[in-house]
């Protein structure tokens, strides 16, 4: 997709929030052209290209319309493959910023495509960044945009049209952007509020989850304030073809190489919370980079709550018997590097001490991580898990996390 054959006439802005062949006996979309190339030099807006190293999809039609097309700056091949959940895949070739989208869909003058775009550090873990519908009335393209993030893969899945089920692009292109790093800095040296008193999910990035009942803020239970998050987990809920059963909401962190910062949180867990002898995630630090388990995170097994780092298989720092139907306090200190001499972490729970300080690599080298809590858990596990999620607050001081309410010992 070349600026010589492009042109963009809306772009539409997101709040801050995040296979194989077809059966040869499916029809195939008409395969008229429906917009000849222009020779006049058209040009993107809102949309600096980024040039794609390779893309793959889901599948195609059978008769032609594969992946490559949306790459090859004709306007008149596309890629087809029919079916909801389609989707089109670019691997830019290296973890880069990327902050849009740019979609020149087939036969986008007749109707409206229902999408999301995702995004991954490794083509194995995605997160959703934007949702929305094309606007059904021009065959350019049309640029998406969200919150700068960084990635190497950038997904569109498509979910249909207006018209029926087929997936159909001309061309597309992710877009750069500017991921600013560490995030900064509010009065007061808190950093970061999460908590949900806003009364919705909009003091976070964005979404991994099934459907919007997967994600809800509720009035009750809360740990303070009004609000608190609820995250289900079904059996199958698979929102990112990825591993494991999840519903999580994420914030890009981004804390740099180096960065101290400290984290206060209550998570509380159902009466009829799940008890299996596999991992069940609701607090993660995630990398940016390829492949493997994050190098932070808190989950239960069994009867247990744990704080593994490192990965797998990692080390288990922490550990304490799992209560069910009330709230645990969490108060975490990191520092964040890749080098086990110079990070370290510090917990604090239910107002306790019961981790000082430990030197260990909090990051992998040459990647950086994000947040995401929620629920992440193996895909065996077959009751439904709730969990609860209040009071997220990020600080440069202790001081900035505590208030009046919450005491330390």
């Amino acid at each position: 997709m070349k600026k010589t054959l492009l042109l963009v006439e809306t772009l539409f802005v997101l709040g801050a929030v995040g296979c194989g062949a077809p059966d040869g006996s499916l029809p195939v979309e008409d395969r008229q052209p429906t917009l000849e190339t222009s020779a006049e030099d058209l040009t993107t807006t809102g949309c600096t290209q980024l040039t794609p190293a390779s893309v793959k999809a889901s599948g195609d039609d059978g008769a032609g319309s594969v992946a490559a097309n949306a790459m090859d700056d004709q306007l008149t091949t596309r890629w087809s493959s029919l079916g909801k959940g389609q989707w089109l895949d670019f691997d830019l070739g290296a973890t880069k910023a990327v902050s849009a989208v740019s979609v020149a869909w087939h036969e986008g003058n007749k109707r409206a495509n229902t999408f999301t775009v995702s995004v991954s550090p490794d083509g194995y873990t995605y997160t959703q960044v934007y949702s929305g519908k094309s606007l059904g009335t021009t065959t350019a393209a049309e640029t998406y945009a969200f919150t700068s993030v960084s990635a190497r893969r950038v997904r569109v899945t498509v979910q249909g049209n207006s018209l029926n089920d087929w997936a159909s692009i001309a061309e597309a292109r992710p877009c750069s952007g500017t991921v600013t790093t560490p995030p900064p800095a509010t009065p007061g040296g808190i950093v970061w509020r999460g908590d949900f008193e806003s009364g919705s999910r909009s003091q976070w990035d964005g979404t991994q989850m099934m459907s919007a009942d997967r994600l809800q803020v509720v009035s009750s239970p809360v740990r303070e304030g009004g609000y608190a998050l609820k995250a289900t987990v079904k059996q199958g809920d698979d929102p990112i073809n990825s591993s494991g059963n999840r519903n999580e909401i994420f914030k890009q962190t981004k804390e740099a190489v180096g960065s101290e910062y400290w984290y206060r949180w209550s998570t509380r867990f159902a009466a009829d919370f799940p008890s299996v002898n596999t991992w069940q995630l609701f607090t993660q630090w995630h990398h940016d980079g390829c492949c493997g388990s994050p190098p932070v995170e808190f989950y239960v097994y069994g009867e247990e709550m744990r704080l593994n780092i490192g990965g797998s298989p990692g080390t288990i720092v922490w550990r304490t018997p799992l209560v069910r139907n009330a709230w645990h306090d969490f108060v975490f200190h990191v520092k964040w590097s890749p080098n086990a001499s110079v990070g370290f972490v510090e917990l604090y729970y239910d107002g306790q001490l019961v981790l000082p300080k430990r030197n260990i690599a909090t990051q992998y080298s040459g990647q950086l991580n994000y947040l995401k809590i929620g629920l992440y858990r193996n895909d065996t596990i077959a009751p439904v898990g709730v969990v609860y999620h209040d009071g997220w607050v990020m600080g440069r001081t202790q001081a900035d996390v505590l208030d009046a309410n919450y005491k330390l010992k």
